[in-house]
């Protein structure tokens, strides 16, 4: 059953009550969207030696090996998805769809990661290397210190095509979890 209004200012509360219930049933539908946008990164190289799925997939899978949690494998994993749809300000999308299911500092991590991995590069296009201390401020200690793991440790290291990557079907379940994917 679908609501009858054609205004949300001639909505009633039954229709909401109607409409939250069927947001409910369908939050398996984050996390295919979520995975199809990872997929589609697998067209995308942008020039790099790896697609930008597999270096999404790396950066995960390092970030795994090294211990870390189940939100910064996620983040880790989802990080460049806004590739699917720009190099610019790609991090601040990828933070914003994953903020719902990640804590702060994860969430965080991801928004400012460019800035944090130009300590790598962006003295190739003379840019500040330094880009992350103008963030230094901003973020607390353990979100600054999580960021320039992330970049240096993860990030920056994952476009090897030889490197034993794990792939999306074994972060497949992870996705499901964190956007509360009941359909496991």
């Amino acid at each position: 059953m679908a609501t009858s209004f054609t205004r949300m200012d001639e909505s009633t509360q039954e229709q909401w009550l109607h409409i939250g219930a069927q947001h409910a049933i369908n939050q398996g539908r984050v996390a295919d969207r979520m995975l199809m946008l990872l997929e589609s990164l697998g067209e995308i190289t942008d020039g790099f030696n790896a697609d930008q799925l597999t270096h999404c997939l790396q950066t995960a899978t390092l970030a795994e090996r090294a211990g870390a949690d189940e939100e910064v494998v996620f983040a880790s994993l989802m990080h460049d998805v806004g590739k699917a749809i720009t190099v610019t300000n790609h991090g601040a999308i990828a933070a914003e769809m994953i903020k719902p299911y990640v804590r702060e500092d994860v969430y965080q991590m991801i928004r400012v990661h460019q800035d944090f991995q130009g300590k790598h590069y962006y003295h190739h296009f003379g840019a500040d290397p330094d880009a992350r201390e103008q963030h230094r401020d901003v973020l607390t200690a353990e979100q600054f210190e999580l960021a320039a793991l992330f970049a240096d440790e993860w990030d920056q290291i994952a476009f090897d095509t030889e490197y034993d990557t794990l792939p999306l079907s074994h972060f497949e379940p992870l996705v499901r979890k964190l956007t509360g994917d009941m359909s496991l």
